[in-house]
């Protein structure tokens, strides 16, 4: 826990983005439960007692999807002069990853990762989390291990969390089972639920819970139904990757008649607590559909780019009102602002258009879409600089280059659109300041942790991890036994 100087009780902040748009001389009060007691604009002068924020203060926004052990080969499995490689050639080096993993190295990994995505804006991570067994395919005796190193990894981090234990069951359409590579990741509705229950005793002010289902190819029909009624009374969020592959969409045509998202529709499985992940490849009729549910979309543009998914229909999706919250997914990047300009660009790129007809601008569009759509993804019931909320703030430098001079209003643009733009120095999570002055308390211990769990995962070259597929920056970087 951090120690009780990082604990505020009141801020006071001359320029703050309130759900109304910017305010002035905005005065906030935290209670004990760590969520914001009231938010009050227009105070002339900071009361006594309360802590002076100089320069502007943001939401901190939900990091909406993660796979924490990824952060473990980003930047080590690009493709070198392979002209076929793409996600299903990347996947099979994932595997190989996966299967290295221990609680510990999980641990050290997720927080170096939970660190660095505190430092980029984020003060909350959804964890679409699938490696629940041994390397061997047993259970562990404990079969929350792998989930309770993620929870300590925050915990240590001070970054909020969303446990989400996945169903993941078979290889694919067709498929009975798991491949070899992929038995860690075994677990049926009844698993993943009892995980859930079992997990919410680490439910806490920074803490949350949710379920996950692979996806509609890795889990079995009869097992949607499964899971829906052990879930019947559930409220919080049910995540699922969807419709990221065009192969995927094919071959659930096949298997099923319907599209992916057309499935669930049809299934009657949509509802205001489902998240759909990527939703890549989807048509008019599927993202009307989701409007209609009230379910959400989860984006991850720069995961998406890097693996050649595809691109997403950005003016399409704004149109149907839904929120687009954004995730890092493999961490290829882990900075929300280079998210947003990888989604922007993509969209503007593809359609040789600035505007997506939306009142607002880009960069205010796509920052309420994540705020909004990613707090329903965390499981939380409002999300923002408002009263009940939770207390997670970001500070903005007014004096960092990038903003010198720029009026509030344009804010949003100059941080996601003049690059490079600042880092935050200071991030509140819970009415806590996990980061201050661009300081953490225990960046020295993450990071060393973090140094060697990377030793312990490529420490030979000769002991590769891709299963022979070409990795020519590991091999010349650990050749010598250095990182």
């Amino acid at each position: 826990m951090m120690t009780d100087a990082f604990q505020p009780d009141a801020l006071w902040t001359p320029l703050a983005l309130l759900p109304d748009g910017w305010r002035r001389n905005v005065f906030l009060t935290i209670g004990d439960d760590g969520r914001w007691k009231s938010v009050a604009p227009e105070t002339p002068t900071p009361p006594a007692g309360a802590e002076v924020i100089a320069g502007a203060v943001l939401p901190g926004l939900v990091n909406a999807h993660s796979h924490a052990f990824q952060r473990a080969f980003a930047g080590l499995a690009e493709p070198a002069g392979d002209e076929q490689d793409d996600f299903w050639s990347w996947r099979t080096r994932m595997y190989a990853v996966a299967n290295r993993l221990t609680p510990s190295v999980l641990r050290a990994v997720a927080a170096q990762l939970y660190l660095e995505l505190l430092e980029g804006g984020y003060t909350h991570v959804c964890e679409f989390h699938y490696v629940h067994r041994e390397a061997s395919g047993a259970p562990y005796a404990d079969p929350t291990a792998m989930l309770t190193a993620l929870a300590e990894a925050a915990d240590e981090a001070g970054i909020g969390l969303t446990l989400l234990p996945a169903v993941y069951e078979r290889a694919g359409f067709g498929q009975s089972e798991v491949l070899p590579e992929q038995r860690r990741f075994l677990a049926t509705p009844d698993d993943a639920w009892a995980m859930t229950t079992a997990l919410e005793e680490r439910r806490s002010a920074r803490i949350n819970c949710g379920l996950a289902l692979h996806s509609v190819r890795a889990v079995r029909p009869d097992s949607f139904a499964r899971l829906r009624r052990l879930a019947e009374n559930f409220t919080g969020p049910i995540h699922i990757h969807v419709a990221e592959q065009t192969a995927e969409v094919e071959a659930c045509l096949r298997e099923t008649g319907a599209r992916p998202v057309a499935w669930l529709v049809r299934e009657g499985y949509l509802d205001p607590r489902w998240q759909l992940v990527h939703a890549t490849h989807t048509n008019d009729e599927e993202r009307d559909a989701v409007a209609r549910s009230g379910a959400g979309v989860i984006v991850c543009p720069a995961t998406e780019a890097n693996l050649g998914d595809g691109w997403l229909d950005l003016p399409a999706w704004m149109a149907t009102g839904v929120p687009l919250a954004i995730g890092s997914d493999s961490h290829v990047t882990r900075d929300w602002r280079e998210e947003a300009r990888c989604l922007a660009y993509g969209a503007r790129l593809m359609t040789r258009r600035r505007g997506f007809g939306i009142a607002a601008s880009t960069a205010a569009g796509l920052f309420s879409g994540a705020q909004l759509g990613g707090g329903d993804a965390a499981g939380e019931l409002v999300w923002g600089l408002t009263p009940g909320a939770r207390a997670d703030a970001l500070r903005l430098d007014l004096k960092q280059p990038s903003l010198i001079g720029v009026p509030p209003e344009k804010l949003l643009d100059a941080v996601i659109f003049s690059s490079p733009s600042p880092c935050w120095a200071d991030a509140l999570v819970a009415g806590r300041w996990a980061l201050r002055r661009g300081r953490h308390p225990r960046r020295a211990r993450i990071q060393a942790r973090f140094s060697q769990a990377m030793e312990e995962l490529w420490h030979s070259a000769s002991d590769r991890p891709d299963a022979g597929q070409s990795f020519p920056v590991r091999k010349q970087k650990l050749s010598s036994g250095r990182l």
